[in-house]
């Protein structure tokens, strides 16, 4: 991934902050310090939106609403690709054209107006290429 835009689904930003996480937390920790020190990373408004609900309450160690706050803002240094109606009627085209699901599709068409290279996720098919942008899954095992 090299030079690549890369753009985090939600799961991969929970992940990294998410210290029940195990090694899961490890790894999508990793992939975001490098992102940061790269400035190659992209997120879109559902992103962050879903991150601060899904840190705030739904994970076993929850942050107060203050840092889940902090983290969102040192994130807006990222480029943040901001869903318009556009980018719901290209969801909607994508989502019948793929069978993913429309939240899913909301992420791959953030992705591609991200010009991002690769989406990392681990709810996506590993390896696909869509709408331009190659899936990854950063907890796969490769040989």
């Amino acid at each position: 991934m090299n030079g690549d835009r890369v753009f985090l689904d939600t799961n991969i930003l929970v992940y990294a902050h998410d210290s029940s996480a195990g090694d899961k937390h490890a790894v999508a920790k990793q992939k975001v310090a490098e992102l940061w020190d790269s400035g190659l990373g992209v997120l879109s408004t559902q992103v962050l939106q879903e991150f601060y609900v899904v840190v705030t309450s739904k994970v076993p160690k929850p942050l107060p609403p203050d840092a889940a706050q902090a983290v969102i803002g040192a994130l807006l240094r990222w480029d943040i690709i901001v869903n318009d109606g556009d980018s719901v009627i290209r969801a909607i085209d994508l989502q019948q054209q793929s069978g993913y699901s429309f939240w899913d599709c909301m992420i791959l068409v953030a992705a591609a107006d991200g010009q991002a290279n690769v989406l990392l996720s681990e709810d996506l098919a590993h390896g696909r290429t869509v709408n331009g942008v190659r899936i990854v899954n950063p907890f796969r095992n490769e040989p």
